[in-house]
């Protein structure tokens, strides 16, 4: 008589399996398959991104159709790439950011629509499969500095030289809403969480605006410090928000993000500084959704360093404090010249850009590859759960994608695209 688990033995022992061999086990009895059916044993398979794109997916589903793209990104040919150059008219294009998500439809057919912010004050969305603009805005009053997006309601977001803040619709005319911020503003993030969806805007003189969305009705405002924050980027699961400048004397900060979305009368909100000055970029790490990752710049030479902190809740005397826990540091080599843009995999493993090479480094600073498929100096560095995707100064773009679970060799190559004329073909 063969011995049969009850689910919950199973679904510990299934909690353990990548997800391919998930897919075989559920193949095995009706019992197996019910167990592997369970959507919180997809999750953790999924990228960090999903948790705001899947849509009505499940996370099997969302997993499956993020599998497909990848195979068909694998196994693209020269015939599968356009080129598609924007006119001078236009303006010299500026900051942009994606307005139709990042995760894969199930289809195969969704629309890839970025929004980008010309040298003429406008915003512009543009159909980047057929290279046309879809939509303008109207001029604007001073130069916009900056946008961002939020694609799960088709949102784009602006803040000029003004302090005004702005909500399109990218289909329209006039702006949704407006809000103004005193003093210039750098730095946007939009996002949805639990309570719905919020922006936070950063200005010059150190003050962060938490606006709901689309109204830009006004939730709260917090001073973070003397100097402009330059810099906010939030956590995967929007608990935390990571606050900096780049004024030598500024100390980033990590706020409870609760505080900020239902802020109380008289209650200075949940932060913690982190003492490293002159943090230049900063990252969350996918996996550990807690963890924080700076890139530095020390001493008087501005060499290069990267320190890791891992942010928690704790009680202590009947209250509640934030704490943050440094896990690891390293600085990079003299010789090595300083890297403008970085992200992170895993719990682990920064990458970065040095002149034309891309770096992987552990966190605690070991070289783990190098990667030289540039001819010229890395301009531009994306890096998101799936891929990294890097541009060069003679207009050059190479795609790679992470490694299941981190594994050696980290990162796979996908393709590479020189730069050429409209009537070139792509080449590896």
């Amino acid at each position: 008589m063969e011995l049969q688990l009850p689910d919950l033995p199973l679904q510990r022992i299934f909690s353990f399996l990548d997800p391919f061999t998930l897919l075989s086990v559920s193949q095995v009895s009706k019992q197996w398959h019910h167990v592997a059916e369970n959507d919180n044993m997809w999750r953790w398979s999924s990228c960090s991104l999903a948790f705001e794109c899947r849509g009505t997916q499940t996370w099997k589903q969302f997993f499956l159709s993020q599998a497909k793209e990848e195979y068909r990104m694998a196994l693209a040919r020269l015939e599968d790439f356009n080129y598609k150059e924007v006119f001078r008219n236009h303006g010299i294009l500026g900051p942009m950011a994606y307005l139709s998500g990042t995760s894969p439809t199930m289809d195969g057919q969704g629309r890839s629509i970025i929004c980008t912010v010309s040298s003429k004050r406008r915003l512009c969305a543009w159909d980047v499969q057929v290279g046309n603009m879809i939509w303008s805005s109207p001029v604007q009053r001073t130069r916009i500095t900056n946008v961002a997006t939020l694609p799960q309601m088709g949102l784009a977001f602006t803040v000029d030289l003004e302090g005004t803040v702005k909500v399109w619709n990218c289909g329209a005319g006039d702006a949704l809403a407006a809000f103004t911020v005193s003093k210039a503003c750098f730095s946007l993030e939009a996002f949805l969480s639990k309570d719905g969806p919020f922006l936070m805007v950063g200005n010059s003189e150190g003050d962060i605006y938490t606006l709901t969305v689309p109204e830009l009705r006004y939730v709260s405002k917090v001073n973070a410090f003397r100097y402009s924050v330059d810099l906010l980027v939030i956590s995967p699961e929007k608990k935390w928000i990571f606050v900096s400048g780049n004024h030598q004397h500024i100390l980033p900060k990590v706020y409870f993000a609760e505080c900020l979305l239902r802020p109380s009368e008289g209650e200075t909100p949940l932060s913690q500084a982190l003492s490293f000055a002159n943090c230049c970029r900063a990252c969350w790490t996918p996996r550990k959704k807690n963890r924080v990752i700076m890139m530095v710049r020390k001493g008087s030479n501005k060499k290069t360093g990267f320190i890791t902190f891992d942010i928690a809740t704790e009680r202590t005397g009947g209250r509640t404090v934030l704490k943050a826990m440094q896990m690891a540091s390293f600085l990079l080599p003299d010789h090595m010249e300083p890297p403008i843009w970085m992200g992170a995999h895993d719990q682990c493993i920064i990458v970065f850009e040095s002149g034309p090479t891309l770096f992987l480094f552990s966190i605690n600073g070991h070289q783990l590859r190098r990667l030289d498929n540039h001819q010229t100096t890395i301009s531009t560095l994306w890096v998101d759960s799936v891929h990294v995707l890097t541009t060069s100064m003679d207009d050059s773009m190479h795609l790679y994608q992470w490694e299941e679970e981190g594994r050696y060799p980290y990162v796979k190559s996908c393709c590479h695209l020189d730069f050429m004329s409209p009537d070139q073909a792509p080449s590896w």
